[in-house]
């Protein structure tokens, strides 16, 4: 089974599933605690606090009383959150536990180099694809953030006794932006004492720059948009794009360019594709994520499996590109999407954003946010993703 950055039903779901399994996960799922401070009730509103606790409805819509300002949590199931958590507390000290994935992520990028104390998480807390409860409640955690769409995961934790905030990723149509700040509003509210220092991560900065690059790109007649290919998942067993249903249409829409997958989440419900559909599409553009270990050169050099890149326009073009590795996997909502609606839009785009300096703008962005002083080989190490961290355990 091909592995993605959620986990839903206790089962790792296939990329283009969440078009239609997890987005029905993210209604109303009220549920009855039988432990105190996650005792949920069926009405809510804003966030509250009494006695060291606050009450808010999460992305499950459950309300849920936590520990104000907690200081030991467990992230399982939204694989970036443990980054956009650490560069909120500006510390990973009280990420006590989170999947393998997310680990790996943190040593193949930048994230372990600014906080090294992440490496510190426990990663113990899965059996195979299964949450291991029993492992998590030896924990004590204060809180548990899960997948909100994951209301089996969420029932199990909070029938431990266990505190646990549903977090959703599918809620806001991937949109990388509102998700992120939907992620912070729910972080300030948990978290009161950092709230008031926080307001630049509620990211108008992320919305600026998108809405510059919408404003050049919106005199680009439909018939000369470029047409991008997503390689969300690429080894000799399987092909995995984004369709209209996942976040690389967003990134498509972003910069103005033409998924050419847009269909494809419409008859096929994992995102799996074939040689012969890349060779009818002929994207002008193929962008790989790093959920997969496949680089440039792979392609270049006809090095996955028997499959034939060489009369792809992309390839023959040389526009084959890795996506950026900052403080997570850049294709998910998180830190780096502003900077990476910047590099998207470049490569897709290079003759109507040349003026953009990638090296200067990203270090400007990480110290004047989140007062954070990359050096030139963090930034080249963003930027030049090794094939370690496509390994999702």
């Amino acid at each position: 089974m091909i592995k993605t950055f959620f986990r839903t039903s206790g089962k790792l779901l296939l990329a283009g599933v969440l078009s239609i399994g997890v987005l029905s996960g993210c209604g109303s799922s009220s549920e009855t605690a039988s432990a105190s401070p996650s005792a949920v009730s069926e009405t809510a509103s804003s966030s509250s606090s009494e006695e060291g606790y606050v009450t808010i409805t999460d992305h499950a819509d459950r309300v849920v009383t936590v520990k104000a300002n907690p200081e030991s949590v467990v992230i399982t199931g939204i694989l970036p959150l443990p980054s956009v958590l650490s560069v909120y507390l500006d510390s990973a000290e009280t990420i006590k536990a989170m999947e393998p994935a997310s680990i790996n992520a943190a040593k193949n990028g930048i994230l372990s180099e600014i906080f090294p104390e992440i490496l510190n998480a426990d990663t113990d807390i899965m059996n195979g694809d299964d949450l291991n409860v029993e492992a998590v409640a030896a924990l004590n955690p204060d809180v548990v953030f899960y997948n909100a769409n994951n209301k089996t995961e969420g029932e199990r934790l909070v029938n431990a006794g266990i505190t646990a905030v549903g977090v959703s990723p599918t809620k806001w149509n991937y949109d990388c932006i509102k998700t992120y700040n939907e992620w912070i509003a729910l972080l300030n509210q948990i978290y009161p004492d950092r709230a008031a220092g926080n307001e630049n991560l509620v990211d108008s900065y992320s919305n600026e720059i998108y809405d510059r690059i919408q404003e050049t790109v919106s005199t680009i007649p439909e018939d000369q948009k470029q047409k991008v290919l997503f390689l969300y998942q690429y080894d000799e067993n399987t092909m995995v794009t984004s369709g209209s249903s996942f976040f690389g249409q967003w990134w498509c829409d972003a910069v103005g360019a033409q998924n050419a997958a847009e269909a494809v989440s419409a008859d096929n419900k994992n995102g799996a594709i074939t040689m012969e559909q890349v060779y009818e599409w002929n994207p002008d553009v193929i962008i790989i994520t790093n959920f997969t270990k496949t680089q440039p050169d792979d392609l270049y050099n006809n090095a996955i499996g028997d499959d034939d890149w060489s009369t792809v326009r992309a390839v023959q073009d040389h526009r084959v590109y890795k996506m950026p590795l900052g403080t997570y996997r850049t294709y998910t909502p998180g830190v780096d999407t502003p900077m990476t609606l910047e590099w998207l839009a470049q490569a897709v785009y290079p003759e109507l954003f040349q003026d953009i300096d990638i090296k200067a703008d990203v270090k400007e962005y990480y110290s004047k946010l989140y007062g954070i002083d990359l050096t030139d080989e963090q930034v080249q190490k963003m930027y030049n993703p090794n094939s370690a961290a496509g390994t999702m355990n």
